[in-house]
């Protein structure tokens, strides 16, 4: 009797489990070997990993580690192309939304930039914070996806993470719309390639 107690216990924790926590592995994996866009010294490795919630969304957790930035805040953000010399290649965000306007930094000094769309973009992430020399971020998104479909990163041209030299105020109204309020400099870059 108690054998059978102990069994109908440990199945309802493993129902309540399924339905409640955790994500079903998804298993597409993807990495990028991050280095400085103009210094030697800045290097480091970023890993993608996509889960499929038990409602079906798929959601991607990145994980950075990066050396030789300047301690402080950096904002990181996926761009919408492959590339990474110069960083300048990497291009805009990631953002295959409707409204075509990929570069909160194109604002000018007495003009705010256009991007209304900014901080919702696909490809805008968490700041990374550095100390001591050493990075670290840790973020889950549901805004990209590594598998097929219209928020995939992993398109015919490719994406990159690129690590700016400011952080990220997330601006996202037209008066915080200014230059350099995603970042500003590009200081690092990583082609994001498929580990599976």
């Amino acid at each position: 009797m108690r054998i059978a107690k102990t069994v109908s216990a440990v199945g309802l924790v493993l129902i309540a489990t399924q339905a409640f926590g955790g994500h079903h592995e998804g298993g597409l994996k993807a990495n990028a070997e991050i280095k400085g866009c103009t210094d030697p010294n800045v290097s480091g490795m970023a890993t993608l990993a996509e889960q499929v919630t038990p409602e079906g969304i798929k959601e991607v957790t990145v994980e950075m580690k990066v050396t030789g930035l300047s301690d402080g805040k950096h904002a990181v953000h996926i761009h919408e192309v492959g590339a990474c010399e110069p960083c300048g290649a990497a291009k805009g965000h990631h953002d295959p939304g409707p409204f075509g306007e990929s570069r909160p930094d194109s604002a000018g000094t007495d003009a705010p930039a256009k991007d209304i769309n900014h901080r919702y973009h696909m490809g805008d992430l968490i700041n990374l914070e550095v100390k001591d020399g050493v990075g670290r971020m840790k973020h889950t998104t549901n805004r990209v996806t590594l598998s097929p479909g219209r928020l995939t990163i992993m398109d015919e041209d490719g994406s990159s993470f690129i690590i700016h030299t400011n952080p990220d105020t997330y601006c996202d109204e037209e008066t915080d719309l200014k230059k350099g309020c995603a970042g500003g400099s590009r200081d690092a870059c990583g082609i994001i390639r498929a580990a599976n």
